[in-house]
């Protein structure tokens, strides 16, 4: 670690009293040493990774920490405040804060580095010696690891592991004189054994008091990860194998961190008593866990109370409750569903709403693009009058292009059909995993059959997910369990699917739909170039995020018919063009006055003139992570330009994506470019006069890329922007 940290590194009177003023005061030590390209890019990666979760842990410790491409090599900040900092942690403000700099293709062995300081954290005479140290020097050898932290420090290693003659290493190796990996000998003896009692053994006839047999110690395994894995999914892992040494408990941990993970032995899984998953994002091949006592809980958890997960497992070894197994739940759920899985701890309902329908929109995204390009190119080689052709089965001439037109059609045709039950199916899949697939398709169908379209589609989806949740609440013998996915849940679900939507509410949603469709074909005029504006800002807003996905699928599910009407192609048009405007402006913004923008930026730029005439919004995202406030307006501003240009100008579009590669399918195409040269050119202008409002400050420490003052360096008392 030599390497991460200096005593230039490290400030033991940091006056920070906010989060974001303690990481910008260590992250410019940064920059002054060529650490940090750019300190506002990396100060918001910061941000956006404390947004995720905040940093700070009990003890008083904050460790706000990133991979940013911002970072040249991994590095580690230091500073003790007198006053602490409020990191988010339950007992109060940190008074010991390590900013730690991860490249964004960091490899293993540095990644490796920085968890080793994490586990460090958990030992209390390390952190006891950083309160005491006198000079940023001693600090930064101290965690450097050459200067002991105390009486018993020499006893721990770089990774946190006791030495041969004592506790075991992270593998929960028991106490006493074992081998260099903790064991005492026996492959049952890794953790300190009960007390054992004595017994009598038989030789020659004479009684011989012999030892017996040791208890076999309690066996957990765990595994630890955290967003951005490097800090807290190895402080859990120190935090819970510690617990686990003083309780006499073999605890094993598999850390999910940044520099990869170590598969745990299936052996010891199949050997484990119970299991702790400590996580904030999926972890990985759950379903190996599976038939055990599981503790599931957030990763802050194993680091604060470890001892109390390790009780709670034990309590559930001792009443004999398991997890089910893969396909054999009392649903056949398997488990966490894949929103779940997906997601992070504590989520409420809002939030797995928005991703049950995100799962759907996912799903049915590449229906909409195969089918409607080759509805498209069905259009473009033979005519609108394609659609009246004949069956292909019934006619087809191998050496004619309207017959190759009308297969190309209704191929397209036929992956359209899918697009509703797809859209139903895999948000009833979010919310119940597979289970939900079965009501899911079927309700989608019905939604087609009574004309409820993608209004329909959605209910049914929703409906279908509830309805399997309901009947996975219910208490099923463990003799029948192993026909519930596949006999009872289908049918039960598909049944009362079907019945609500023929039913009960397939005729309401059938007339809404209706309603709509009659409001969007009698668009014309001001309110057309309205809406044009208002689907324009969706676009431009979170750039693929959700708002995006829903002013698409909107446009989608008008033309995802035999024959859309011309008010639903203008919706598809405006939209795919608002879509392209921000990776475009970004890209002519870094071309034209390229010294306001850094150079990782500059190589953004390249790639996005692509990405953006392909129709990818998301090209535009590595600008608006680093400067939100500036990037995103500028966008949304231009977005709404198009928008309503390509509305008033009539412009129409078949296709639901191809950029400027399906200009020739478009109507009015010259008139439709200028609407996003139109856009193009005011997100452009925006973003170019709010970045040189931002003055840098004489004598600032960013450089850019010729190692001179980057201009685009803010100055470093400027806000820090939020991370979108």
């Amino acid at each position: 670690m030599s390497d991460m940290i200096t005593a230039d590194l490290v400030d033991l009177d940091l006056s920070a009293d906010t989060k974001e003023a303690a990481a910008r005061a260590l992250a410019e030590r940064m920059v002054a040493l060529g650490r940090v390209t750019d300190l506002e890019g990396f100060l918001a990666d910061v941000a956006a990774r404390e947004a995720q979760m905040p940093t700070g842990l009990d003890g008083g410790i904050g460790i706000p920490h990133c991979r940013s491409e911002h970072v040249t090599e991994p590095t580690l900040a230091f500073g003790r405040s007198a006053a602490g900092v409020d990191f988010g942690a339950a007992d109060g403000p940190a008074d010991l804060i390590f900013l730690i700099a991860a490249p964004a293709g960091a490899d293993d062995a540095h990644l490796t580095i920085l968890s080793s300081l994490a586990r460090q954290l958990m030992n209390a005479e390390f952190t006891a010696a950083l309160r005491s140290a006198g000079a940023a020097a001693a600090a930064a050898a101290l965690i450097r690891g050459e200067q002991p932290a105390g009486a018993d420090a020499g006893a721990r290693d770089r990774n946190g592991a006791r030495d041969r003659n004592g506790a075991g290493d992270r593998n929960g190796a028991g106490a006493g004189g074992g081998s260099e990996d903790g064991s005492a000998g026996g492959q049952d003896s890794v953790a300190a054994p009960a007390a054992a009692s004595a017994g009598t053994a038989t030789v020659g006839g004479d009684e011989t008091p012999q030892p017996a047999e040791p208890a076999r110690p309690f066996r957990i395994v765990a595994v630890t990860s955290c967003p951005t894995g490097i800090a807290h999914t190895y402080m859990a892992a120190e935090s819970l194998e510690n617990a686990g040494r003083e309780e006499g408990v073999e605890v094993v941990v598999e850390t999910q961190g940044s520099a990869g993970f170590t598969r745990l032995d299936p052996a010891v899984i199949a050997a484990a008593d119970g299991v702790i998953l400590a996580h904030d994002v999926a972890v990985r091949e759950k379903d190996r866990f599976a038939g055990k006592p599981t503790v599931d809980t957030g990763v802050k958890a194993a680091i604060n109370r470890p001892g109390e997960l390790i009780g709670e497992v034990r309590d559930k070894a001792a009443r004999g409750e398991v997890t089910a197994a893969a396909a054999d739940g009392p649903a056949g759920s398997g488990g966490a569903t894949p929103v779940e899985r997906g997601g992070e701890s504590g989520e409420g309902y809002g939030t797995k709403l928005r991703k049950w329908l995100m799962s759907g929109v996912s799903y049915m995204v590449p229906f909409v693009a195969a089918g409607g390009l080759l509805i498209a190119l069905g259009f473009a080689i033979g005519g609108y009058e394609i659609n009246k052709a004949p069956s292909v089965m019934d006619h087809f001439v191998w050496t004619q292009a309207d017959s190759w037109a009308a297969l190309l059609f209704q191929i397209g045709g036929v992956a359209f059909a899918f697009l509703v039950p797809v859209l139903a199916g895999y948000i009833a899949y979010g919310m119940a995993d597979r289970p939900g697939l079965v009501p899911g398709f079927v309700g989608g169908s019905i939604a087609l059959t009574i004309n409820a379209g993608f209004l329909g589609g959605l209910a049914a989806g929703l409906i279908s997910g509830a309805v399997v949740l309901a009947i996975q609440r219910v208490p099923i013998p463990k003799a029948l369990r192993g026909i519930m996915p596949v006999v009872v849940i289908p049918l039960v679900s598909a049944a009362v699917v079907g019945f609500l939507m023929f039913v009960v509410i397939g005729k309401p949603i059938a007339s809404a739909q209706e309603g709509m469709t009659d409001w969007l074909n009698g668009l014309s005029g001001a309110n057309a170039v309205l809406l044009g504006a208002l689907l324009g800002l969706m676009m431009c807003f979170d750039l693929g995020g959700p708002v995006n996905k829903v002013a698409y699928t909107f446009a989608t599910a008008g033309i995802a018919v035999a024959s859309p009407s011309d008010s639903a192609m203008k919706i598809m048009a405006a939209v795919m063009a608002a879509g392209m405007v921000p990776p475009l402006a970004m890209a002519l913004a870094t071309t034209v006055r390229g010294r306001l923008f850094n150079a990782a930026e500059r190589e953004n730029g390249k790639a996005a003139w692509v990405l953006g005439a392909s129709f990818i919004s998301e090209g535009a995202i590595p600008f608006a992570a680093a400067d939100p406030l500036r990037v995103i307006p500028s966008s949304m501003v231009g977005g709404a330009v198009t928008g309503a240009l390509s509305m008033a100008f009539g412009a129409t579009l078949r296709a639901p994506h191809g950029g400027v590669f399906v200009v020739p399918l478009i109507g009015n195409p010259l008139l439709y470019l200028v609407a996003i040269a139109a856009g193009v050119c005011v997100t452009t202008a925006l973003v170019i006069v709010l970045k040189g409002l931002r003055k840098p400050v004489p004598g600032t420490s960013a450089q850019g890329p010729g190692g001179g003052a980057d201009p685009s360096a803010p100055a470093p008392g400027a806000k820090q922007p939020v991370a979108a």
